[in-house]
C-alpha cells in the first residue's frame, strides 16, 4: 500500500495554492520545532530567560527559539498579512491585510514546562482569511478560520489538520522526514473515557471517567481527538474575575475548529466558541469540550 505523504496530500486536496504552499511552511516549522524537542535533554533543559509575556508566563529559550522558527516561516509567504503569537504582546502586522489575505495565529511551543520531565509539547495554530479590507487594527473572529491544526511532539510527532470540515492526522517518519497520512478522517469516540481535571477543588468529578491532566493543551486536544475526553475549563463561580485559561486565538479558536469537524462540541458554556466574537488578541475564554 502507497503511503500518502502531507505534500501530495495538499496537492490533490487544496485548491488554492496560497493556503497549500502556507501549510506546506507551518509544516516545515512543526518538523525543525520537533527536532528543537528532542535536543532539548541534550543541551540541559535551560532555565527561564527571566522575561514573562503578556499572559504571564516566564518564558523559556526553546519557546522563543519556537516562536522565531514559526514567524520566520510565515512572515516569508507573501499573503499572510498579520502573525499573532503567544509570546509576543502585540500584534505582527506585516502589511495592510486585503481580502484573501491570511492572519496565523500560533502557540509555537504549548506546554514547554513538560519538557524538564519528558511529557508531550507542541504547537497549535489557526490560519484566517481576510474577508474584507479590514485594516490594520480588526481582529478576525471565529468563522473567519480556513484550517486549524496542531503538532505534537511525544514519542512519535504527529501534525493534525482541519481543512473543510474533515480532521487528518500525519505522522513524521523518521527515517525520511516526511509527514505521512497514518490517521485519515478522525472523528472524537462517542464515549469518553477520561476526564480532564482544569477545575476549582469545589468542583465535584465525574465519578465514571478516568482523571488526567498533562498541563498542554495540544496534548489535550489530541487525547479528546483520539480517546474520547471531557475538558472543562469552565466559569470560576468563587473568581468572577477571572477570564479563562484559554486563549482565544491560538488555543480555543482552533481546539473549536478541530473537534467541531471531527463530531465534537466546544463552547464556553453558553455559546459555541466560533461563534465568539474577538475583544483583543491575547483575549481568554473559559472552554468545556469533548
Amino acid at each position: 500500500m502507497v503511503q500518502e505523504t502531507l505534500h501530495a496530500y495538499l496537492d490533490r486536496e487544496v485548491g488554492d495554492a496560497s493556503l497549500r504552499d502556507l501549510l506546506d511552511r507551518i509544516a516545515s516549522a512543526c518538523w525543525s520545532i520537533s527536532s528543537l524537542v528532542r535536543r532539548s535533554a541534550l543541551h540541559g533543559n535551560p532555565d527561564e530567560v527571566g522575561s514573562a509575556n503578556r499572559q504571564g508566563d516566564v518564558q523559556k529559550p526553546h519557546e522563543l527559539l519556537a516562536d522565531d522558527v514559526f514567524a520566520r516561516g510565515c512572515a516569508a509567504h507573501a499573503d499572510v498579512a498579520m502573525l499573532i503569537s503567544e509570546e509576543v504582546d502585540e500584534v505582527i502586522t506585516l502589511k495592510d491585510p486585503q481580502p484573501g489575505d491570511f492572519v496565523v495565529a500560533y502557540d509555537p511551543l504549548n506546554g514547554a514546562y513538560n519538557l524538564d520531565v519528558g511529557l508531550p509539547v507542541g504547537s497549535i495554530f489557526a490560519v484566517y482569511k481576510v474577508s474584507r479590507d479590514c485594516g490594520k487594527t480588526a481582529l478576525p473572529s471565529g468563522r473567519q478560520l480556513v484550517c486549524a491544526g496542531y503538532a505534537i511532539y511525544g514519542p512519535s510527532t504527529m501534525l493534525v489538520l482541519t481543512i473543510e470540515n474533515r480532521v487528518h492526522g500525519f505522522s513524521l517518519d523518521p527515517e525520511t522526514d516526511t509527514f505521512i497520512l497514518t490517521h485519515p478522517d478522525v472523528t472524537v469516540p462517542q464515549n469518553a473515557a477520561e476526564f480532564v481535571i482544569t477545575m476549582t477543588p469545589r468542583r465535584a468529578p465525574i465519578q465514571s471517567l478516568v482523571m488526567r491532566w498533562t498541563a498542554s493543551i495540544v496534548a489535550e486536544v489530541h487525547s479528546i481527538l483520539l480517546c474520547g475526553a471531557i475538558f472543562p475549563c469552565p466559569v470560576d463561580d468563587e473568581n468572577p474575575s477571572h477570564k479563562g485559561s484559554l486563549r482565544l486565538f491560538f488555543e480555543a479558536y482552533p481546539m473549536a475548529m478541530i473537534l467541531e469537524a471531527a463530531g465534537g462540541k466546544v463552547t464556553n458554556g453558553r455559546t459555541p466558541i466560533l461563534d465568539l466574537m474577538p475583544l483583543e488578541a491575547h483575549q481568554r475564554s473559559f472552554v468545556v469540550s469533548g
